[in-house]
């Protein structure tokens, strides 16, 4: 398989084009300053998301970490202590970086032009590594992307209900794996998609940051193309449990 996800974190391998790619999703710098924005008191997590982060390029020995939108948390201009986060974070990095725009990143190029990094900024409706393509998910993917071999989309933070036998639950992050159904993407551009691609949903890398029930009646999808422009979807937890189809869990 051409993305595989790193055991026990919110993180992908990813070989394309002669490189080992790190990919995470929805990282979601400075969201305590969000949530403060709103009301809720939380102690900054930056310097754990960041040493996780390392961690994971450590373990996959990669050549480059391919951020799959949302590397920001506020929308418009970030708060200072997204910038100080994010530039604490550039700082670390030893490898260079492609950003897949999120909705969360309309305002951060000017930010990232700052930091003495290697940092690429694609279209929100996305990018291909060789035969990888990379979007975000609030947008439709471009034409060219769909003709990877497999896509890579973030923006939903998946989330699944787990129930035990006496009524308790919690809930657990999770991939979505399964292939694109052309349909949707056939009339969204007015000529046939063929050979679509496999998709793969990214679990949010912030955990912090909400998610899509994706179990739960009455939960409703972000991506405009989702979910039916995914068949046969199955749901796998971060420690790689196999949870069958995500509407049967």
């Amino acid at each position: 398989m051409r993305v595989e996800p790193l055991p026990g974190v919110p993180a992908a391998t990813v070989d394309a084009d002669g490189e080992r790619l790190l990919a995470v999703a929805d990282y979601h710098a400075g969201i305590e300053a969000g949530l403060r924005y709103e009301g809720v008191e939380l102690q900054s997590a930056a310097e754990d998301r960041r040493e996780q982060l390392l961690t994971c390029l450590n373990r996959a020995r990669a050549d480059r970490l391919v951020i799959v939108g949302d590397l920001g948390h506020a929308i418009g201009d970030p708060f200072d202590d997204e910038r100080a986060e994010l530039e604490a974070l550039f700082e670390a990095l030893e490898v260079p970086v492609t950003l897949v725009k999120g909705n969360h990143d309309g305002s951060l190029e000017s930010v990232l032009n700052d930091f003495d990094a290697d940092i690429e900024v694609t279209p929100g409706h996305g990018t291909r590594i060789g035969p990888v393509g990379f979007a975000h998910g609030h947008t439709w993917p471009a034409p060219d992307v769909l003709g990877a071999d497999v896509l890579c989309v973030g923006h939903e933070h998946p989330v699944v209900r787990l129930e035990d036998s006496v009524g308790g639950a919690q809930k657990e992050r999770a991939w979505l794996r399964g292939s694109l159904a052309s349909a949707p993407f056939s009339e969204q551009f007015g000529q046939p998609v063929e050979d679509a691609p496999d998709i793969v949903v990214f679990p949010a890398f912030n955990d912090r940051s909400g998610g899509t029930w994706v179990n739960v009646d009455g939960q409703e999808f972000l991506a405009p193309f989702l979910p039916e422009g995914m068949a046969a979807a199955e749901a796998f937890l971060l420690d790689g449990t196999r949870l069958g189809a995500y509407q049967q869990v």
